[in-house]
């Protein structure tokens, strides 16, 4: 089940993604991969199947989309002036409540991402305030007008101005990443928004695929503010059904390059540290948390429980970090690329490699070797029985599945 972050594209640009990586993936690794046709099953979820096969294991994985895209393009339609006033509150809010400051210290390349999108905002603002101005001085001083004409030729110029810089303001996520954490900061103080109707379907979707299906592996994977909402998902599924993980298949949590610390720092997200407690005590759930140095839309080297002031002592159990190098996946020529690309960094740990390497999302998701098991274990397996072949003896050894096939949504 994969939970996209906060994007407009949907499932069918989901799918066009899913299928270049599958395509990169066959050019890597020699096996035999097959990813059948998008199938929009209903307004909430998509459903696509990936076959991979090798000369001693076949996988077959159901891909359950989550669509968010009618519920984040009707935030993105609101009234520019509605609009505007909750990304000030934002702003401002994370400045006076100390948030900005412990996201900082949590990580500070996070928060100059964040800084850079704030300055972005207001400086849109500013500057047509401040075309506004020089027009009414214009109008009065120079031309000699009345002073009411001087204040609608001041309206009018800031408004044209303001409209005119939008797009240049939507290219650097002026409007997109405010919004997105309008909605994060309102759920995450446990406010209504249409994220509780998606989790609570979500959930159920996840407790009818372990319940209903052959499946070895039920792996929910967020990326990015996906990475909030999965967690939100297992969390509610756990307490709809107390027996699940407990028999059938395993239960895994997969975030990517998740911005729940963000989320979670704030003084006034008790629910979203509720989320992250329970998870943490879980023992029938494996939560790997996948960070990167390249990529500074998220966290790195920080502990997504500790670091939030949530102690649990001897009861912990998750999660367990994987630090990704984007360097391994890359050539040295499309790495450096991505120096100042931080949407395209970002986005990595959902791309194929472009050569062998312990961690290739394809093969996480798709290969024989169970998520938890692969993450735990990536140093030591070696690449070479991926491309030879594992007989039914190894694959015991290794306490491998026969098949490791992503389930549910």
């Amino acid at each position: 089940m994969y939970v996209a972050g906060y994007e407009p594209r949907g499932a069918r640009g989901y799918y066009k993604l899913l299928a270049r990586e599958c395509e990169r993936f066959r050019r890597v690794w020699p096996v035999s991969l097959t990813i059948e046709p998008s199938d929009i099953e209903s307004e909430d979820f998509a459903r696509w199947l990936i076959h991979v096969r090798a000369s001693h294991w076949q996988v077959s994985t159901t891909y359950d989309f989550l669509r968010l895209e009618k519920f984040i393009q009707s935030d993105l339609a609101q009234p520019v002036a509605r609009h505007l006033l909750g990304s000030l509150g934002w702003v401002i809010g994370d400045l006076v409540s100390g948030t900005e400051l412990r996201i900082f210290r949590a990580s500070w390349r996070f928060g100059l991402h964040l800084l850079f999108v704030q300055f972005v905002l207001l400086s849109w603002l500013a500057l047509a305030a401040a075309i506004g101005v020089t027009a009414e001085s214009i109008v009065t001083d120079r031309l000699g007008l009345f002073l009411p004409v001087g204040i609608m030729m001041a309206a009018l110029a800031a408004l044209a101005s303001f409209l005119a810089l939008q797009p240049l303001a939507s290219r650097w996520g002026a409007i997109q990443i405010p919004s997105c954490w309008i909605m994060l900061r309102r759920f995450a103080r446990g406010r209504a928004t249409w994220l509780d109707r998606v989790i609570d379907r979500a959930a159920r979707r996840v407790i009818a695929a372990a319940r209903g299906s052959d499946a070895d592996e039920i792996v929910v994977v967020g990326h990015s503010a996906g990475g909030v909402i999965a967690s939100a998902i297992v969390a509610r599924a756990l307490e709809f059904d107390p027996e699940l993980g407990r028999r059938g298949p395993r239960l895994v949590l997969l975030t990517l390059g998740s911005v729940m610390p963000a989320v979670a720092l704030h003084p006034a997200a008790q629910r979203m540290r509720e989320i992250v407690r329970r998870l943490a005590v879980e023992p029938r759930l494996a939560w790997i948390d996948c960070q990167s140095r390249k990529d500074v839309m998220a966290f790195l080297n920080f502990d997504p429980v500790e670091g939030l002031g949530i102690h649990v002592g001897a009861r912990r159990r998750n999660p367990l970090t994987w630090r990704v190098p984007f360097k391994d996946m890359l050539s040295l020529k499309d790495y450096r690329r991505l120096r100042w690309k931080f949407f395209r960094a970002h986005f990595q740990y959902i791309m194929a490699s472009d050569r062998p390497c312990p961690y290739d999302y394809i093969l996480l998701i798709g290969g024989p070797v169970a998520v938890a098991e692969w993450a735990k274990r990536h140093h030591e397996l070696t690449l070479s029985f991926i491309r030879d072949g594992l007989c039914a003896g190894q694959r015991r050894a290794l306490s491998l599945p026969s098949a490791a096939s992503g389930a549910g949504h």
